[in-house]
């Protein structure tokens, strides 16, 4: 019974960790973790937390924005979902967050504001300093979800000087699928070693890995073992006001257009992970196949993530090699 208890309590303490793993883009990562630092854990009246519009907009690096197209924004973090063990094995789900509004306020300025759901606040709350306790400058800067997740399961861990992590909760960790990355060398170079660099050049720690302990069958690696230390060259720090008004100025240095808007927008719904051509022949194809279903682009935003859903549910069955030609194939089909 007591190891029962301890087990619920540690798959407890890791829902966020999942959460933020296996669903958010990296600019909702990045909205998260700012959310998390402005919250109180021992003052639940900070839940709810408003950011100037042209905040949030350099913050999740969106390009001109109108009413519809941030309803797209917003919905998508609307529907993250937490799933709470509970101590018989079961679980209950909710969203994270319960509500989000954008407006004007009496001055006549726009504003986006964001309070999470009743359910989530203890999670939030109570393991707040626990998981999100680092600077928020560490990690503005870097370019990819594994790059921020990597920091994050690293940086626990930064007092201690190491931790070693079986290959399989890495991944979990990460969210990164069963079939991504088969080959142990693939997964080092485009997971591993592209996370050393990226924490070396733009965060507050570095970071080596070996093997560690016994290996599988044919010498697989099953453990690493992380050795971290303080980043002592690393001094190009920065706050999040600076962070907002550096990405205002890149904005202003290159303005969208409503073409590149819309782009930038469905390239979300596949996690960014096809080039732009590609998202045009995917959006042409959704006109040609799907237009009587599609009548404005939040709408082709929902259709394409559903597709994409569905591609990473049958990617983890069946390793899926040619990923955007499979997506082409599944459009327009029930």
């Amino acid at each position: 019974m007591a190891q029962i208890k301890e087990n619920y309590l540690v798959k407890k303490r890791n829902v966020l960790n999942e959460i933020r793993s296996n669903s958010m883009t990296l600019q909702e990562l990045r909205f998260f973790s700012i959310y998390l630092s402005k919250i109180n854990p021992s003052d639940t009246s900070t839940r709810v937390v408003r950011f100037p519009l042209d905040d949030f907009k350099a913050i999740m690096e969106l390009g001109r924005i109108n009413i519809d197209y941030m309803k797209g924004v917003t919905n998508s973090l609307l529907s993250k979902i937490v799933n709470v063990p509970t101590e018989r094995g079961g679980y209950t789900g909710f969203q994270l967050f319960k509500q989000c509004t954008v407006d004007m306020d009496d001055k006549s300025e726009w504003y986006i504001e964001i309070d999470a759901n009743d359910k989530a606040l203890p999670l939030m709350f109570e393991f707040k300093d626990r998981y999100f306790s680092y600077q928020l400058w560490n990690a503005l800067r870097l370019k990819s979800p594994n790059q921020l997740r990597m920091y994050e399961i690293l940086k626990q861990y930064e007092r201690i000087g190491y931790r070693i992590l079986s290959i399989e909760e890495l991944r979990n960790l990460l969210g990164i699928g069963k079939n991504e990355y088969p080959r142990f060398g693939d997964f080092k170079n485009r997971v591993l070693d592209a996370c050393q660099q990226s924490l070396q050049e733009n965060t507050d720690i570095t970071f080596t890995y070996e093997p560690h302990g016994k290996k599988g069958k044919g010498g697989k690696i099953l453990f690493l073992k992380f050795t971290i230390k303080k980043n002592k060259d690393y001094i190009d720090q920065i706050s999040l006001s600076e962070f907002i008004e550096e990405r205002k100025l890149n904005s202003e240095d290159k303005p969208f257009s409503r073409y590149e808007e819309r782009i930038q927008f469905l390239s979300d719904a596949c996690d960014n992970e096809f080039s732009e051509s590609e998202i045009v022949v995917l959006y042409n194809l959704m006109l040609e196949h799907v237009a009587y279903v599609i009548h404005d682009d939040i709408e082709c935003y929902d259709y394409l993530a559903h597709k994409y859903a569905e591609m990473k549910m049958r990617n983890e069955k069946n390793k899926i090699k040619h990923r955007f030609a499979y997506m082409k194939s599944i459009i327009g089909t029930e």
